[in-house]
C-alpha cells in the first residue's frame, strides 16, 4: 500500500469519521474542507435549535465547534480526542443562519495538541470562540473499528 500525503490522508480521515459520525449528520453539518491541523464545517440553524431568549441554544453552538475540532486534530490518521475545551459566546445566532466553524491548529507535540476554533455566520460576524486541547489514543481513524 502507498502512502499517501498529508492532505489526501485528512481527506480520506474525514470522509471516514464523518461517515461514522451520526451527530453531526443529525444536526446538518457539512465539512467545507478539511487540511492537515485544519478543518472548516457549516451547519444551518433550524428552528429545533433555538432557544427560550429566541438565538441559537449554545449546546449547538458548542457542538459545531467540537465537530470541526475533532475533524482538524484527527487528521493524521491518529485516534485524537478531546482532553478538554472552553467556549466564549460573541453574538447570537437567529434561525436560517449559516454557521461556518473553522478549526486551526495552533501547536501539536507528543500526544497532545492545542486548537482554536472561530465561528462566525454568514456576514462573517463572530458568534463564538473555542478552544480545544487534544489527546492521541491508541489507534487510527481510519479502519478504526478494529483498534477499539
Amino acid at each position: 500500500m502507498s502512502e499517501m500525503d498529508p492532505q489526501t490522508l485528512a481527506e480520506a480521515c474525514a470522509k471516514e469519521m464523518f461517515a461514522r459520525d451520526r451527530a453531526s449528520q443529525n444536526l446538518g453539518m457539512n465539512i467545507e474542507s478539511v487540511a492537515p491541523g485544519k478543518a472548516v464545517l457549516t451547519m444551518t440553524v433550524t428552528s429545533d435549535m433555538i432557544q427560550g431568549h429566541g438565538s441559537c441554544h449554545g449546546g449547538y453552538l458548542f457542538t459545531l465547534a467540537d465537530s470541526a475540532f475533532a475533524f482538524a486534530c484527527n487528521s493524521y490518521d491518529r485516534a485524537t480526542v478531546a482532553s478538554g475545551c472552553s467556549i466564549d459566546y460573541m453574538y447570537g445566532a437567529k434561525e436560517g443562519d449559516l454557521l461556518t466553524a473553522t478549526a486551526e491548529e495552533q501547536a501539536r507535540g507528543g500526544r497532545t495538541g492545542v486548537y482554536d476554533i472561530t465561528l462566525t455566520n454568514q456576514d462573517g460576524r463572530a458568534v463564538a470562540l473555542f478552544r480545544g486541547r487534544s489527546y492521541e489514543v491508541r489507534g487510527t481513524v481510519r479502519n478504526s473499528e478494529e483498534n477499539l
